[in-house]
């Protein structure tokens, strides 16, 4: 069956995330800051678990938690620990209170930190932020129960192979709790599938495959061909992007996604597939509900948090 997944944040239903910034945050004092950041942070833990009780309502069967859910995190000046917050335990609580719900309600969710963590750079300080944020993303993947922390490769720095190297060996650096949950995707600019197989395979990372991604850099390989190839790298359900072009393939630039999915970049091969697809669209939830619809119209199975037999 197909797990359908929203990414992040809603058009039209009223869940909101909210956001600061640094620079705002280095504005207040040291008192004033550590408040606002805990309204916030409770905020977002709220908003989190009213996103999965929307997704349970609707047959979404994964969502995808924006990595800024704790904003400015890991900041060099502005960062902080939950704990030196007031009320940090209710709002680590609160989190938890998430993960608890989308375990009991079948809700696969997962990170994908922005394109600036990079772990194969060379520049040393730039793979030590990389590592740390990654930790930031494991501790909150085990509050949520998140299985996922989905990262793209990064540059080829003038040297794509030694890029990949540095790659490799970074990832056999981290720690448990990140490697139990990294996974590498592919990209529409550097990194085809084909580029980063053999680091997955090395390193025992599964492969999110961009299927989108994969059609604006192509790289020899069909897409059923990919697909088995990425589902080789899994050991437990994996995990696929899906999206649509917003001009159409044939009328500019095809990496901009558009508002919904076509129907026709749905790969016929993943029809009868147990993976997780993120569907990635700007109308984000109208997105998703929608190609549902259509799914259920061509008699796609459906894995429906809804239903008592999710799990058979």
């Amino acid at each position: 069956m197909i797990r359908l997944g929203l990414c992040c944040i809603f058009r039209e239903a009223p869940i909101k995330f909210r956001r600061t910034t640094a620079r705002y945050l280095l504005s207040l004092s040291s008192a004033l800051r550590l408040k606002y950041l805990a309204v916030i942070n409770m905020h977002n833990a709220e908003a989190l678990y009213q996103s999965l009780v929307f997704c349970a309502a609707n047959g979404i069967g994964a969502f995808r938690i924006n990595s800024q859910i704790l904003p400015v995190k890991t900041h060099p000046d502005a960062g902080y620990d939950l704990h030196e917050l007031p009320g940090g335990d209710q709002i680590i609580a609160r989190f938890k209170q998430s993960g608890a719900f989308s375990l009991k309600n079948g809700i696969r969710t997962s990170f994908h930190p922005d394109q600036f963590l990079v772990l194969s750079s060379p520049d040393a300080g730039v793979v030590k932020r990389a590592v740390a944020d990654l930790e930031y993303h494991a501790q909150m993947a085990k509050w949520v129960a998140a299985d996922v922390i989905n990262i793209h490769g990064g540059g080829a720095y003038g040297d794509k192979p030694a890029a990949l190297k540095r790659l490799a060996a970074v990832i056999r650096t981290l720690s448990r709790d990140v490697q139990s949950r990294l996974t590498l995707e592919n990209d529409d600019r550097v990194y085809t599938p084909a580029a980063l197989l053999p680091v997955c395979e090395e390193t025992g990372t599964p492969l999110v495959y961009d299927v989108h991604h994969h059609r604006c850099l192509p790289d020899g390989s069909g897409v059923e061909q990919t697909t088995q190839a990425a589902i080789s790298t899994w050991s437990r359900e994996p995990l696929m992007h899906l999206s649509s072009p917003l001009n159409g393939w044939e009328n500019g630039p095809c990496r901009p996604h558009h508002d919904f999915i076509d129907p026709a970049d749905f790969p016929e091969c993943w029809r009868d597939l147990d993976i997780t697809v993120d569907v990635e669209a700007k109308a984000k939830e109208l997105a998703v509900l929608k190609f549902r619809r259509w799914m259920e119209s061509v008699d796609i199975a459906l894995l429906d948090p809804r239903r008592e037999d999710r799990h058979a």
